[in-house]
């Protein structure tokens, strides 16, 4: 019967195989027959009898194991082309594989296109291709990758990874192409482990990390500084001690740019800590411009700074001015420092801040002593003080 024939036929074939007459083989299986050809092709493909096998898989149409035969017999070409037809992840990835091994790039990466598309097949495939050594390769295979319409976020973290192993000069442009679709995280580690510190901050800034950011900056300046950058991020950190770190980076490291910087830190700033601090590194003049924009807060620590700078710089019209419009310093204290000042406009402000503060007597004796004559009679008839204003009298006729 028929079960029969089928045993006679299949063995036939496989007779026929066995002892390598493939072209009567060929024109058996061509015609109508009752042979088990898949079973047969399977026994071929076993015994590593590929020339069979592929006659036999290529009439039943298993593009799978075509594809698999034609990859052992090295024909790539035809493998790639069974593999689209078998249209299979385990196929694409076991065409693809064989191609790196036989060194058929090309192929390779048109296989790998239908891998790396699939989220949970991607790591396998690099591995594969990095264990082999193929670095540029693979670089290739994804950057060609990227462009096709099921790309996810595995492929644009994977080839930012990738990057910041061996190809350090492209990832920053990769990152600031992608940066939305990768996974910020772990290519925040990659870049960390491979140095790249001016990646580092991008990656920090993009992910709302402004403390790292800053910090990153800082420790790495010659890098991963940028002027710009630095001045936007600090404004957004979280840690205020961070702005008190960074007077002390730019006297360091930019001290021409530090009042540019204090410009931007100002809203948040605790002002009597920061001149505290330019006072103990010794920089007041330094930072003159900020003290003279922030003044306007009328704060004592700023002030007095101020006060002592138009001091040392002999400016007594300046500090005139500066009493005059804000008066939220130690009066007295300085009144005694001046009257003592071997300028005479010095002392004669000491003699003005006594009046400001009803010490008559003091600023009137300073007057005298100072012989401004103007001055005294000014301040003695403000007093409305009989006594001061007699004592002015009799001091003038003494000296006649």
């Amino acid at each position: 019967g028929k079960s029969r024939d089928s045993f006679v036929e299949t063995e036939l074939i496989f007779a026929f195989a066995k002892t390598n007459r493939l072209a009567e083989l060929e024109e058996f299986i061509s015609g109508p027959n009752h042979a088990q050809i898949q079973q047969v092709g399977d026994r071929c493909f076993d015994e590593k009898m590929f020339e069979a096998a592929k006659l036999l898989y290529n009439n039943v149409s298993n593009f799978a194991k075509l594809a698999s035969t034609l990859v052992n017999l090295g024909e790539y070409q035809a493998a790639v082309d069974s593999a689209r037809k078998a249209n299979s992840t385990k196929t694409w990835k076991e065409v693809c594989f064989s191609c790196v091994r036989g060194e058929e790039f090309r192929l390779a990466q048109m296989c790998g296109l239908h891998i790396v598309v699939h989220a949970d097949e991607l790591e396998e495939l690099i591995n594969f291709y990095q264990n082999q050594g193929y670095f540029e390769e693979l670089i290739s295979l994804m950057e060609a990758a990227l462009g096709l319409e099921r790309a996810h976020m595995g492929m644009f973290t994977e080839l930012a990874i990738l990057y910041s192993k061996y190809k350090p000069t492209k990832m920053r442009e990769h990152l600031e192409l992608f940066w939305s679709r990768v996974n910020i995280p772990k290519v925040l580690r990659a870049a960390e482990q491979a140095h790249l510190w001016s990646e580092l901050v991008f990656l920090y800034e993009k992910y709302e990390e402004y403390d790292n950011a800053v910090q990153t900056m800082m420790t790495h300046p010659t890098v991963a500084w940028k002027e710009a950058l630095f001045k936007d991020v600090i404004c957004k950190v979280a840690n205020i001690e961070l702005y008190y770190k960074s007077l002390q980076f730019y006297l360091d490291f930019r001290p021409m740019l530090i009042n540019d910087l204090l410009m931007v830190l100002t809203p948040r700033m605790d002002h009597t800590r920061a001149v505290n601090f330019f006072k103990k590194v010794n920089h007041l003049p330094l930072v003159k411009p900020y003290l003279r924009s922030v003044q306007s807060h009328n704060n004592k620590a700023i002030n007095e700074a101020l006060n002592d700078l138009l001091i040392d710089e002999e400016d007594y019209n300046g500090l005139r001015a500066s009493i005059d419009a804000f008066d939220n310093f130690d009066n007295i204290a300085l009144a005694q420092r001046l009257e003592k000042h071997e300028l005479i406009e010095f002392r004669r402000i000491a003699a003005y801040l006594y009046k400001g503060n009803n010490r008559w007597q003091q600023s009137v004796e300073l007057c005298k002593r100072d012989k401004l004559y103007k001055d005294a009679m000014l301040y003695a008839a403000e007093s409305r003080n009989c006594a001061t204003a007699e004592d002015l009298i009799h001091w003038f006729l003494e000296i006649g």
